[in-house]
């Protein structure tokens, strides 16, 4: 019974040194000393990647998808077929353009007659006017010579004014004809054109030379112009896009060096460059779009892949620098476990911040519970 007693006191005994060294290390705070090393300021932004040129396929009219062309993952250059999209309407349109146009090529044939007709019609009226004019201009000088009657003169001036008069409606009828035939033949000729090219707004092309990286419907489904049919992009160029908060675009440049990471690459950071800034603003999210290359980009991407950013707005060498999670409201440092003390901040980045004034490389400075 005492040999038991024994051991339960050697047992509590333990337990409470156990306990007593637990409480001492959880009561043991974090502390380190400032260090001096690089800093860069850096302005987050997140994004997602896209294909260089990547833009949504849509339709010029509406109809039902008759045939899909491509699949996701093809590759296509521009011009290329992708999608068929039919409407019988358009289709009996342009039959109906192209029988009109065969009926104004016959009617033009079978009014050739009449149009050769009105030519000889003016070369008669024409002869016959320059007989008059001859024969009048004629009689005009005799009777200035006193020689002959006023009727005969009045004849011929009336039998010229005659002739002029015909010969004038005569040249006019041709070109009306002439013209009508014409008229009608060209506008055969752009209505069944026109139709041509409506047929063609119901195949959809690509744009661009890339890839197909999403099809968005169904054969057999009705679109309109706003319906989204495909996404397509180039092969091998990536870009960022991404949005940058109101408050911190003013310092984004073109040109300035990026930090990008991304979950399908946890762990490494890939170097880009900012290639555009967008001036204006997005009102419902409060941010402006950045968009940014790759220096070197991943062996493998994709669209829409979400991506994380340090856009690099400063930079400074042999700073004195302490993690951000020893601040305290920004601008104190823990000197002891229950002392502030007040420092002058300068860059940050999203670790480690720089102290202009208050600290040196031999204090400590412990971490805020």
């Amino acid at each position: 019974m005492e040999g038991i007693q024994v051991m339960v006191k050697r047992y509590s005994v333990l337990l409470l040194l156990l306990l007593f060294c637990l409480v001492s290390c959880q009561e043991e705070q974090e502390r380190i000393k400032p260090k001096v090393s690089d800093i860069a300021e850096s302005v987050y932004a997140s994004g997602t990647v896209k294909a260089a040129d990547q833009y949504t396929a849509y339709p010029v009219v509406s109809g039902i998808v008759q045939a899909i062309l491509v699949k996701p993952g093809d590759t296509v250059n521009a011009g290329d077929p992708l999608f068929r999209v039919e409407n019988s309407t358009a289709a009996l349109n342009a039959r109906y353009a192209q029988l009109a146009l065969e009926l104004s090529q016959e009617n033009t044939k079978s009014n050739f007659g009449r149009l050769q007709e009105a030519q000889l019609a003016v070369r008669q009226a024409r002869d016959k006017y320059q007989l008059d004019s001859s024969l009048y201009q004629r009689q005009k000088r005799l009777w200035e010579q006193n020689i002959g009657t006023q009727v005969e003169f009045e004849q011929r001036q009336l039998a010229y004014n005659s002739s002029r008069s015909n010969y004038l409606s005569a040249r006019a009828n041709y070109n009306l004809l002439n013209r009508q035939l014409k008229n009608e033949m060209q506008r055969a000729g752009v209505n069944y054109d026109i139709s041509k090219q409506l047929q063609q707004d119901f195949v959809v092309r690509a744009s661009i030379s890339g890839r197909v990286y999403d099809v968005l419907l169904e054969k057999g489904e009705l679109v309109s112009p706003q319906t989204p049919l495909a996404v397509i992009g180039q092969t091998k160029n990536f870009l960022l896009e991404l949005e940058v908060d109101e408050n911190d675009i003013v310092q984004v440049r073109v040109g300035q060096p990026v930090q990008i990471s991304m979950d399908s690459y946890k762990g490494q950071v890939f170097e880009g460059v900012v290639e555009k800034v967008y001036p204006i603003m997005n009102e419902r999210s409060r941010t402006f779009q950045v968009d940014a290359r790759f220096v070197n980009p991943p062996a493998t991407l994709y669209p829409n892949l979400s991506a994380e950013a340090n856009i690099v707005v400063q930079t400074k060498k042999n700073a004195l620098l302490i993690p951000r999670e020893y601040l305290v409201e920004d601008r104190f440092v823990l000197v002891a476990p229950d002392q502030r003390r007040e420092v002058k901040v300068g860059l940050r980045d999203y670790r480690k911040a720089e102290v202009l004034q208050g600290l040196d490389t031999t204090e400590f400075i412990y971490k805020p519970r």
